[in-house]
C-alpha cells in the first residue's frame, strides 16, 4: 500500500538543525537561547488537501514531488491526523464505484479537529446538479455511521454545503479549553498541538502584563481570545471577512465581553491611528480611548510593511508571531533600534520541512 511515510528516529535531529539554523541567523541581535517547542512526530496535521488520480476502474489520492514534479500515490499519510488517515480511506472505499460522485472529481480537503469533527471539501471540474446532490447526501449519511463529518461540494461558481462549512476544535492551554470555529478554505494553525503550545508561550508572556492589548492580523481570534484574560481591553484587526466572522463566533462560544475586533488591514489601521484617514467601519470604537501598552503581531509570510513595522516599535511590549524567519529577520532590523529580544521560541509546526514558526517577545530599551 502506497504511503507518505515519516521516519520518526530522524525528528530530533531535524529539530535541533532547526534550532542551530535560527540561533545563527538572529544571534546578532544579542539572542542567546532558543526556546523550543516539538511537535508530535506523527499524525500533527490536523489539514490535507490531495489531488484525485483516475486510472481505469482505480482511484486514489496523489501528491506531487516537490523536485521531480512526479505524482506520488499516498493511501496512508503520516503527517495527517488519525482521523484524516480513517477518512481517507473511507472516501476512496465510497467513491470509487460511484460514477456519479467520481467523475470530473479532482481533489478532496480533509479539514478535522482534536476534538474529533471532521470537514470533506469535494472538488470537481463538473457542475454538480440534484443527482450527484442526492448521492452526496447519501455519501454523507453513510459516513456519519462512523464518523463526525460534513460534506462540501465545489465546482466553478458553486458551493454546496451539505451541513455546516465549518468544524468546531476544542484548544486546552494551561488548563482551560477553548472553543475556535475553524471554516473551510480559510487559514487555521494546521498542527492544533504546537498551537496549544504556541498560545501557552504567549500566556506565559502576557500574565505579568496589563492595560490593554492590540493585535494586528488576528484572523479568528486565536491569539486574542486566549490572551483577553490578561488585559482589561483588547482590540484585535483582521482584513479577511470569513475570518472576522469567525472570531465573532469565537467571541461568543468563549464568552469573551473585552474584545473587539475590526475588519482592517494593518495598513488601514496603521492610517487611523495617524487620523491619516477615517473609516466608517470603525463604529464607535474610538482607537484613543485604549491604553495599549503591548501589541501582538501575526503577519503573513511577507512580514509586516514599514509603516506598520513602525506603528509596532511604538508599544512597550511587543510579540510577533512569524511564519517566516527572513521577513522576520528584516522587521528586527527596525524594531531593535528601539526594543530588545526578552525572549525567542520557536515551534515546530512543519516538521521535516524547513519551514520555522517563531515568537519573539520584546521589550522597550
Amino acid at each position: 500500500m502506497p504511503v507518505i511515510a515519516i521516519n520518526t528516529s530522524e525528528y530530533d535531529q531535524q529539530l535541533a538543525q532547526k534550532e542551530q539554523r535560527i540561533q545563527g541567523q538572529f544571534a546578532r541581535f544579542g539572542v542567546s537561547q532558543v526556546e523550543v517547542y516539538a511537535s508530535a512526530p506523527k499524525h500533527y496535521r490536523q489539514r490535507a488537501e490531495f489531488r484525485v488520480w483516475h486510472e481505469g476502474d482505480d482511484l486514489f489520492h496523489i501528491m506531487f514531488d516537490q523536485q521531480t514534479k512526479e505524482k506520488v500515490r499516498v493511501d496512508t499519510f503520516d503527517p495527517g491526523a488519525e482521523l484524516i488517515n480513517e477518512l481517507m480511506t473511507a472516501m476512496i472505499e465510497q467513491l470509487k464505484d460511484n460514477e456519479i460522485l467520481r467523475r470530473k472529481l479532482f481533489q478532496i480537503d480533509y479539514l478535522t479537529t482534536l476534538s474529533g469533527n471532521a470537514l470533506v471539501s469535494l472538488l470537481y471540474h463538473k457542475q454538480l446538479d440534484e443527482q450527484w446532490l442526492a448521492e452526496a447526501n447519501a455519501l454523507q449519511n453513510r459516513l456519519q455511521k462512523t464518523f463526525n463529518v460534513e460534506l462540501i461540494g465545489r465546482a466553478r461558481k458553486q458551493k454546496h454545503v451539505l451541513g455546516n462549512d465549518y468544524v468546531i476544535e476544542q484548544l486546552d492551554v494551561n488548563g482551560q479549553q477553548y472553543t475556535y470555529q475553524q471554516v473551510e478554505n480559510s487559514f487555521t494553525q494546521p498542527n492544533a498541538k504546537v498551537n496549544e503550545k504556541m498560545l501557552a508561550w504567549a500566556q506565559d508572556i502576557c500574565a505579568p502584563l496589563s492595560n490593554d492589548l492590540l493585535e494586528l492580523y488576528c484572523g479568528n481570534g486565536n491569539f486574542s481570545i486566549a490572551l483577553a484574560g490578561s488585559f482589561e481591553r483588547v482590540l484585535a484587526t483582521e482584513i479577511s471577512k470569513s475570518s472576522v466572522k469567525s472570531a465573532q463566533y469565537n467571541i461568543a462560544a468563549n464568552k469573551v465581553d473585552n474584545l473587539d475586533i475590526i475588519r482592517m488591514s494593518s495598513e488601514e489601521f496603521t492610517q487611523a491611528m495617524r487620523k491619516e484617514r477615517t473609516f466608517s467601519r470603525l463604529g464607535d470604537i474610538d482607537l484613543h480611548s485604549y491604553n495599549c501598552q503591548t501589541i501582538l503581531v501575526d503577519p503573513p509570510r511577507a512580514g509586516m510593511d514599514e509603516l506598520t513595522c513602525k506603528l509596532t516599535s511604538e508599544y512597550d511590549n511587543i510579540i510577533y508571531i512569524s511564519c517566516n524567519p527572513d521577513t522576520l529577520e528584516r522587521d528586527l532590523e527596525l524594531l531593535s533600534q528601539t526594543h530588545t529580544i526578552a525572549r525567542f521560541a520557536i515551534f515546530d509546526q512543519f516538521p521535516y520541512t524547513h519551514h520555522v514558526e517563531s515568537g519573539v517577545y520584546l521589550t522597550r530599551k
